[in-house]
Formats: C-alpha cells, sequence, structure tokens
C-alpha cells in the first residue's frame, strides 16, 4: 500500500549518497542533447591572457580605443565578470 510506505522506505535513500551507487537520479529528459548546454565561460581577468600576445599591449597604447577581442571564434561563449583588467 503506498501510503503505508513511508514507515519503512527511508532506509533505501541512504544508499545513493555512497560511491558505487547504481540507479535512477533526478528527473527525466526525453532525447536529452547536451550539446545545447555546451557553454564554455572566461572570466574577464583572463581575457587578454586568451586573446595571445601583443593585444594587451596595443591597447595599452591605443590611444583610449578598447580592443576587440572575439571569444567565441577563441573558442568561449560566455564572459564572467571575475577579476579585474
Amino acid at each position: 500500500d503506498a501510503d503505508h510506505q513511508h514507515y519503512h522506505d527511508h532506509q533505501d535513500a541512504c544508499g545513493k549518497y555512497h560511491p558505487g551507487y547504481f540507479g535512477k537520479v533526478g528527473m527525466r529528459q526525453f532525447h536529452l542533447m547536451r550539446n545545447r548546454n555546451f557553454c564554455p565561460t572566461i572570466n574577464v581577468d583572463k581575457i587578454f591572457n586568451a586573446a595571445g600576445p601583443g593585444v594587451y599591449e596595443a591597447a595599452k597604447n591605443g590611444g583610449g580605443k578598447a580592443p576587440v577581442v572575439d571569444l567565441v571564434k577563441l573558442g568561449y561563449f560566455k564572459l564572467l565578470g571575475n577579476g579585474q583588467i
């Protein structure tokens, strides 16, 4: 009877928090395509490291012009605001 299960089935949930657990976890999503969630990120303070050599010096000596860095071409899809330039 489903009404009386909660008296004795609380022990079953203990196993899933240990290594080697095998079973159903989470909610079903039919036809899951993981490439839709693919979104590599980069922090602001790492932009010039990814942009390559010479970009930072050109930006410092650019006379007030901001450098344009194409992050998608570098393989990043999202820019995070962590750190300082």
